[in-house]
This record gives structure tokens, sequence and C-alpha cells, in this order.
């Protein structure tokens, strides 16, 4: 995920729109919401520790993140 600024005329993604995410190793550190996310309407930005299990869910909105497992 590109890290955007947030106006009105770009093509981001709408925060808390979704309920599951998955992401991958260019996310990471994971903080809801992310970097691509509109901000305005969400709530403050918290950081996930989802290293250690691959899951992770925010405490502010309940959405669920699932770490992307690579193949090398």
């Amino acid at each position: 995920m590109t890290v955007k600024a947030g106006t009105v005329d770009q093509d981001l993604i709408p925060s808390n729109s979704k309920h599951e995410y998955e992401v991958g190793q260019q996310d990471l550190p994971l903080s809801c919401p992310m970097p691509g996310m509109y901000l305005w309407n969400s709530h403050p930005k918290v950081f996930l520790p989802i290293q250690e299990t691959g899951e992770a869910k925010c405490p502010y909105c309940g959405a669920r993140y699932t770490l992307r497992v690579s193949s090398d």
C-alpha cells in the first residue's frame, strides 16, 4: 500500500469500510488506519503487533488484519 496524503481527488481506501485486510511485509509496521486510507473520518492511529502471530485486530474499529505469507 502506498503512502498518500488524503486529499479528496485521490483514490484512497475508505477507512473502516472493510473488516478484514490482508497485508504483506511491505506494510510493516502495521497501523490502523493504514497509510493509504482516508484519515479524516477514522479513529486515532494505533500500531498493531501482527508480526508475533500473523494476525491482529484493531481495538478501535475491530478490523482484522492477516499477514500474507510470502513464498521465497
